[in-house]
């Protein structure tokens, strides 16, 4: 990749609509650029005999089978309740 300029810095901050001072360009100059000589650094590897992957590691979904079950009932539920009637926990109003 050709070197990154100032003004390619500038216009990315502004498409970003993020204002930088001149140092701070320059710090982002040298920030892209050593990005791009790194992706640059990857291209010379050779990766024809390695399949294309989404994760480095082997990584599958493991989900058990979704069955209804009795979690617990609504007595043993209330029975933690603080204040219930009726089969429903009771709050303090919130509305006058």
């Amino acid at each position: 990749m050709a070197e990154i300029t100032k003004e390619e810095v500038k216009r990315i901050a502004d498409l970003a609509r993020i204002g930088i001072t001149d140092e701070e360009t320059d710090m982002f100059q040298q920030h892209l650029q050593a990005f791009s000589d790194f992706a640059n650094q990857l291209d010379e590897l050779d990766t024809t005999e390695v399949e294309p992957t989404s994760y480095v590691l082997d990584m599958k979904n493991v989900l058990r089978k979704d069955e209804p079950a009795q979690w617990t009932t609504q007595q043993e539920v209330l029975e933690n309740a603080p204040d219930q009637q009726d089969g429903h926990f009771r709050v303090p109003s919130i509305l006058e």
